[in-house]
């Protein structure tokens, strides 16, 4: 028997409009003989928060409602954004025999092509635009077609998501004192509100945050501990050094608003912080996919390190260099070490020693600096580096993803730090 994939999603609580499109892909299945099976998000939502039902009781209201089975999409929300996280759930579901993909959109199917078809030429899925109505679904068409797949794409109408929004029927919740009120309740399957009631009774519902790690992060990690963290940049690090102590969400919500942070980019450094998410784990869990064939070209890790070379070495405005270097074919030869000097004391320098590891970091002055410890001794200092390897590294530094790490070189005088990046 073949797989009809009926929804990958977070189901948060399943509502009407899930309803109609496990439904419709029941349909579907029987008429061609095939199961309808479930993805659901586990761990973390699609948008990096914690989920206010969790997976157990989700699979449950799926499967009250015509779902042959469940299956968990995990580990992959406090990691990744969706550009990247959408390839690696197709290939899971193609691995598993999935045959038809069936979504609802406000927009039709050829809609839905006309909009993807830049991307898929181009083969770069980041920085779809805001505007775009049903922007998950044309992510998802446009990945689909790019790496090939036999995938068969159903769209069905979607019910007025002002109405039919788990985030706002999450809220409706919470704020009547975590009781379903009878407005809420019609937007709900019968299933859905009997297994709710029960979370709620139950003290399951809603799932929260480990704000206590959160805090403890946030309030003591130095800023060298803060830059190894997947989805921090020099001047959110900064912030959060200078706005400390954290005791509350909002607080930790307002700093990343100064940041420029948006709402999804910040969920996605919380969790990051949360579940102590390296830029060295995202990497390495990129480059694995990458080896698969999932991860298309313009997003590899080495493509991302070459464009920071570029932009930083080609003379051009960044936004001009960013645009060049993806409209056009360019090859460079991104250099992945680098040497920098250091400024340190006659009695910093005595006790110094070769093979010492080193935490880069951006200080408050927006230096790159290091800091190490040598015979029980804290020594910071800013690199020394020519104009285009300082603008280089701070755009790796800067890139939310790739780690950087040093170590102390004997010089001819005193010492250098031996920069690898990646």
């Amino acid at each position: 028997m073949l797989i009809l994939i009926g929804i990958s999603a977070d189901f948060d609580p399943v509502h009407k409009g899930h309803e109609k499109l496990i439904k419709e892909a029941r349909k579907l299945a029987d008429r061609e003989n095939k199961k309808v099976v479930v993805y659901l998000n586990k761990g973390f939502s699609a948008n990096h928060a914690p989920f206010f039902v969790d997976f157990d009781a989700r699979s449950e209201m799926a499967l009250s409602l015509g779902a042959d089975e469940v299956k968990s999409f995990e580990g992959l929300h406090h990691r990744l954004v969706l550009s990247y996280s959408v390839p690696i759930r197709l290939k899971q579901m193609i691995d598993d025999g999935v045959t038809d993909y069936i979504t609802s959109a406000s927009i039709t199917l050829d809609e839905i092509k006309q909009k993807a078809q830049p991307f898929i030429d181009e083969g770069n899925f980041v920085g779809m635009p805001k505007s775009y109505k049903n922007r998950n679904e044309i992510r998802w068409y446009a990945i689909n077609e790019f790496l090939g797949s036999k995938l068969k794409y159903h769209v069905i109408k979607e019910f007025n998501k002002d109405k039919y929004s788990g985030r706002i029927i999450r809220q409706s919740i919470i704020d009547n004192d975590m009781v379903i009120s009878q407005d809420v309740k019609k937007l709900l399957p019968k299933t859905t509100v009997e297994i709710l009631e029960r979370e709620i009774d139950a003290g399951r519902v809603p799932g929260e945050r480990n704000w206590k790690d959160i805090y403890k992060r946030m309030n003591t990690y130095s800023r060298g501990n803060l830059e190894k963290i997947a989805y921090l940049n020099g001047t959110t690090i900064n912030e959060i050094i200078k706005r400390r102590v954290y005791r509350d969400p909002e607080s930790i919500w307002a700093v990343f608003r100064r940041s420029d942070y948006g709402p999804v980019m910040t969920r996605l450094a919380i969790s990051a912080i949360e579940m102590d998410v390296s830029k060295r784990e995202v990497m390495d869990l990129m480059k694995s996919y990458e080896a698969q064939g999932v991860i298309p070209d313009n997003q590899k890790v080495q493509k991302v390190i070459d464009r920071a070379w570029y932009v930083a070495s080609s003379g051009k405005s960044a936004r001009e260099a960013n645009e060049t270097f993806r409209s056009q074919n360019i090859e460079v030869n991104a250099p992945l070490t680098l040497e920098a000097g250091l400024n340190l004391t006659k009695f910093e320098t005595k006790i110094t020693k070769e093979g010492l590891n080193t935490d880069l970091y951006v200080d408050k002055n927006g230096k790159i600096s290091v800091q190490f410890k040598s015979e029980g001794k804290k020594i910071k200092t800013n690199l020394r580096l020519p104009a285009v390897e300082v603008t280089y590294l701070r755009y790796i530094m800067d890139s939310h993803f790739i780690p950087v790490s040093g170590s102390i070189k004997k010089a001819k005088k005193g010492f250098k730090v031996n920069v690898v990046i990646g």
